[in-house]
């Protein structure tokens, strides 16, 4: 470490000290424009053995339990390059060189555990719906879903799930190492537009270094720092990626291509079905974008594409007023094939109707039946009618012999009613 930046550091960490309470949100507007201030803690943290690691990680845990939200920020950038050295010592078996390391970890993390009362906080997130509009979708794009909507509304089907109450913890042991550190991501996480470059790169410096560590792929990337295997759960790759995802879409494409590369390596070695859902989901969707590599300055976002606000699936969306729609455009094209053939022929073809009568009707209940010439005649014998009709019943099936006798029944009631009284007199009337 070379002397100007050891004084860089030792200045910083005496003028904190000297501030009063009423300062401080002043002094932490002003620590962005000490430009030489970030490089410099980043080579103390590195090296394990300078004597200004203790009272650096002192001086940030003091940020942190200030309660000013700048000052909590200035500590969260450093929380990859902190990994990083704890796990590496961890991984060496020298626990005496990070003991301030661990103990500033575990402070961040007993702090965000409760909340101003000392209560355990438990965090709520609800799993969106698609009936939900979001910054991803609009329900109207899909179609008509306002009765799904009112449904899932009134039934409460809106699924959330819950991360809390955490246990606190005094030391780091092999059993809860992983659930600390991925906790502490997730505060990294929710605080990752406010993250510099360097400390995204230090994100995906450490996600691949973690895992790629004891595994041939270290010799592709040329790491020469420790080969020992580093345990890793799947909770704590998926919050990787998460970072991963943020740094891709904010200027680290070079990195953060091969960080998630990498993790998808390690979550593949260890079967982890959650991380290999969200690091494929993520480059299947970067697939063919646009990422812009120079991309580093102004408001960090991630890139999503908003569904446009004219509906494009809904005029084409399956409904039963498109379905009976459809059904009576195919009748009338039928009907106007019909038409079409009957014109060409010459002929006119009857239109057999259920109750066995064809041809057009009378003023007295007739019906023209048409001659050989063409030309239609009245037809007063109905039985006559029903001889025509009725067809063979041994060369169809059971439906078109249903079919027949009902109209043969139609036939012999229309027949009665002739004989009846009431035919005789509407004729006498008309």
């Amino acid at each position: 470490m070379l002397a100007m930046d050891q004084g860089v550091v030792e200045e910083w960490l005496s003028e904190f000290k000297t501030l009063p309470d009423s300062a401080v949100s002043t002094y932490a507007a002003s620590l962005k424009e000490k430009g030489s201030l970030v490089p410099a803690l980043y080579k103390v943290i590195r090296e394990n053995y300078s004597d200004l690691l203790e009272p650096v990680c002192h001086q940030l845990f003091e940020f942190y339990r200030s309660g000013e939200p700048q000052l909590q920020r200035f500590t969260l950038q450093f929380l990859p390059e902190l990994l990083w050295s704890l796990l590496s010592v961890s991984a060496a078996r020298d626990p005496h060189t990070s003991g301030c390391i661990e103990a500033l970890l575990l402070g961040i993390y007993n702090l965000e555990i409760v909340d101003k009362d000392g209560q355990s906080k438990v965090l709520s997130f609800t799993v969106p719906s698609l009936c939900k509009p979001s910054v991803y979708h609009e329900p109207s794009a899909i179609g008509s879903m306002a009765l799904t909507e009112g449904a899932l509304a009134n039934h409460g089907l809106s699924r959330v799930v819950y991360s809390g109450p955490h246990l606190q913890r005094e030391t780091f042991t092999a059993q809860n190492r992983f659930e600390v550190l991925t906790f502490l991501l997730l505060c990294y996480n929710a605080a990752l537009s406010y993250m510099t470059s360097t400390s995204l790169q230090s994100l995906c410096q450490l996600s691949s270094r973690v895992c790629i560590c004891g595994y041939p792929r270290q010799q592709m990337r040329r790491y020469k720092g420790i080969s020992t295997r580093l345990t890793v759960t799947s909770e704590f790759l998926v919050q990787l990626i998460t970072g991963i995802h943020y740094a891709l879409c904010n200027g680290e494409v070079e990195l953060g291509s091969k960080a998630l590369d990498d993790v998808l390596y390690r979550a593949q070695l260890e079967l982890f079905p959650e991380a290999l859902l969200v690091g494929n989901a993520i480059k299947s969707s970067l697939h063919g974008a646009a990422l812009k590599s120079n991309n580093k300055e102004g408001a960090r976002s991630i890139q999503v594409e908003i569904t446009p606000t004219s509906s494009r699936i809904s005029r084409n969306a399956v409904t039963s007023l498109s379905i009976r729609g459809h059904r009576w455009k195919r009748h009338e094209s039928q009907e106007v094939s019909v038409d079409s053939e009957a014109a060409l022929g010459g002929v006119a073809i009857p239109e057999i109707s259920v109750t066995g009568v064809s041809g057009e009707r009378m003023p007295n209940g007739d019906s023209l039946r048409p001659r050989a010439d063409g030309r239609a005649q009245p037809d007063g014998d109905m039985l006559g009618a029903a001889s025509e009709v009725s067809m063979d019943p041994r060369g169809h099936d059971s439906g078109t012999r249903g079919q027949e006798v009902r109209r043969q029944k139609s036939v012999r009631r229309m027949v009665e009613n002739e004989g009846s009284g009431s035919a005789s007199t509407g004729r006498s009337q008309y």
